[in-house]
């Protein structure tokens, strides 16, 4: 059950179609959630929408049960058994978004007057559910992970830039403009808006103090967001090459005595589908292995 239920590749059939029946559910409840927010859609189909909504919790129920049953089979007695694989299905990422998909439906019962438009847009949490099948925000935290110390680095950078300008600008147009900068919180909103390089407009300087101030505000924001762009996309360029790297070493070790076990073969596969690998850099880092090999 673990099995179907994991990500599945090309040669298991019946867990390729358990992962697009739920990638497809779960597309279709955040189309829902999208069309039941138009007022005419909610009037004329809100039965047909109630109806799918019941559908699906209990579809999603039913697979957040066989998850955490399933994952009891994850370890061996001698590593932790089937309490650990639960504990860590449950209290993980995948687990706590799998639970918080079914959430809002329980929370209407058990915590009656609750906003119904709140636990409708709730709903859409279930997108994440998609994570079982893509790496993509566990690739993101790893990323900023491996590259914590810059990261915050540029953050710190960032709030100092946010607080300093903000202050200077409460200061600079707070007589002329008490309704927009009455105060520093008032002027973060301008400051974060104008760092960030979005630029509304509905805040804006009348000053020449303040729009000297927002010249250099806007400058930092240009040097700020660059480097965490940067240090993102390095941090994901370097990830994906460590994992080519600790990919290549286990199929040098396996291809070193001129075959692969079965053995070394689910390990491979284990790894290629924890790395997020794909078939061609695979075959592509086979190739260079056997060329490396060979006498």
């Amino acid at each position: 059950m673990m099995q179907i239920l994991d990500k599945g590749d090309e040669n298991d059939q019946a867990s390729l179609w358990c992962d697009r029946f739920i990638t497809v559910l779960v597309l279709l409840n955040v189309m829902a959630v999208v069309l039941e927010s138009v007022a005419s859609l909610r009037e004329a189909y809100g039965n047909f929408f109630n109806t799918f909504e019941t559908i699906s919790l209990l579809l999603f129920s039913v697979e957040y049960l066989l998850r955490c049953w399933s994952n009891g089979a994850r370890y061996p007695d001698d590593q932790g058994g089937a309490r650990r694989g639960r504990r860590e299905y449950i209290f993980g990422l995948h687990g706590l978004v799998d639970f918080l998909a079914t959430a809002p439906f329980y929370l209407q019962w058990l915590v009656p007057g609750l906003d119904m438009r709140v636990l409708r847009t709730l709903r859409l949490i279930r997108v994440l559910k998609l994570s079982h099948y893509s790496s993509a925000i566990e690739d993101l935290f790893s990323a900023i992970k491996a590259e914590a110390r810059s990261f915050y680095a540029t953050l710190y950078i960032l709030l100092i830039a946010i607080l300093f300008s903000s202050t200077l600008m409460y200061f600079a147009e707070s007589d002329l403009q008490p309704d927009k900068f009455a105060s520093i919180p008032d002027a973060i909103y301008w400051a974060v808006i104008t760092l960030t390089t979005v630029g509304y407009g509905d805040v804006s300087p009348v000053t020449w103090v303040g729009k000297i101030i927002s010249i250099i505000t806007a400058f930092l924001g240009v040097c700020t967001v660059a480097m965490l762009t940067g240090i993102v996309a390095s941090a994901f360029s370097n990830q994906l090459a460590r994992r080519k790297v600790i990919f290549e070493a286990e199929l040098r070790d396996a291809m070193a005595d001129g075959e692969i076990s079965d053995q070394e073969r689910r390990q491979l596969e284990s790894l290629k589908a924890e790395f997020n690998l794909s078939d061609e850099q695979v075959q592509a880092l086979m190739a260079k292995v056997r060329r490396e090999l060979k006498p």
